[in-house]
């Protein structure tokens, strides 16, 4: 089953002026920026249309120093560039199985705290 949700852009693969994925998160309860998933590649008008919207990150991004996995089972990393975590995705997600979040469209007219907040750990 499919739904769509709200997502903020943390970083990207890909040249920042033509992402080739979106690595996503939400506020936690916390404040915490937490890293939910990762989308399917994005065709490049697309990337090109959204890459005017992303802004470099400044020292200080929650996801300084993290890496990301490139795939279930490999020790592979992603090359990722960070971003400022303003830019507000909506996306499609397959709640009943854990795939790669399907990128819908950008939502300028949304804040991160428009989006709904990720549970924090107990």
């Amino acid at each position: 089953m499919r739904e769509t949700t709200e997502a903020i852009v943390g970083a990207v693969t890909g040249p920042p002026t033509a992402p080739r994925t979106l690595l996503l998160g939400r506020y936690d309860n916390a404040g915490r920026f937490q890293y939910t998933g990762r989308t399917t590649t994005l065709p490049q008008a697309p990337g090109r249309t959204i890459a005017p919207l992303l802004t470099p990150a400044d020292s200080g991004h929650p996801w300084t120093g993290w890496s990301f996995s490139a795939g279930w089972g490999t020790r592979e990393t992603l090359d990722v560039a960070l971003v400022r975590p303003e830019l507000v995705m909506e996306v499609g997600v397959d709640i009943a199985r854990d795939t790669a979040e399907r990128w819908h469209r950008p939502r300028p007219d949304l804040t991160p705290a428009d989006v709904p907040r990720f549970p924090s750990p107990r």
